[in-house]
């Protein structure tokens, strides 16, 4: 009899991928057989990259993180995230928390989908170290100039810059 994998999803929308979402995902890495990244696409917001463009951020910082082996980053649009779940075969969604803030957003939406199809959500404490770091503040600071060495991988880095200063 073989063994079920245990598959977690890290959902999010990476506009952009930084420190914190990467750490999150190699923990639940370390917690699970195999993690799918859910790049997920609101069609009603328009983000900084494309859906394609997060994709290819994620992959590549999942890869010079050495978690490609147990990490798959995958583009979602236009379903619940429990259909996602439903679809790649996970029964736990794995979310990082930062604060208090993070958790009153997140805790109805993990009971929602505990409701509709049973798939649990489960909290991962942020590294405090980078409790202050979000896409949003990221995308701000470089927009006026600032540095986000350290925030993001390298390549975020860059791409930022290349996308948000040229676009003042």
């Amino acid at each position: 009899m073989s063994e079920r994998v245990r598959r977690a999803v890290c959902p999010g929308s990476y506009d952009p991928v930084t420190h914190g979402h990467l750490d999150v995902v190699a923990r639940a890495a370390a917690l699970h057989d195999e993690v799918v990244v859910a790049v997920l696409h609101n069609p009603a917001k328009a983000g900084t990259f494309t859906p394609e463009e997060r994709v290819a951020l994620v992959e590549h910082a999942v890869a010079a993180a050495g978690l490609a082996d147990r990490v798959r980053v995958e583009a979602f649009g236009g379903r619940l995230l429990v259909d996602v779940c439903r679809e790649v075969g996970a029964d736990v969604v794995v979310k990082g928390l930062r604060g208090d803030t993070d958790f009153a957003y997140e805790l109805p939406m993990a009971l929602m989908n505990r409701h509709l199809t049973g798939v649990e959500t489960v909290f991962l404490p942020g590294e405090p170290s980078l409790a202050h770091v979000s896409s949003s503040l990221v995308k701000e600071v470089v927009r006026y100039g600032g540095d986000v060495d350290g925030l993001v991988p390298v390549e975020v880095r860059d791409a930022l810059v290349a996308r948000l200063r040229d676009g003042r």
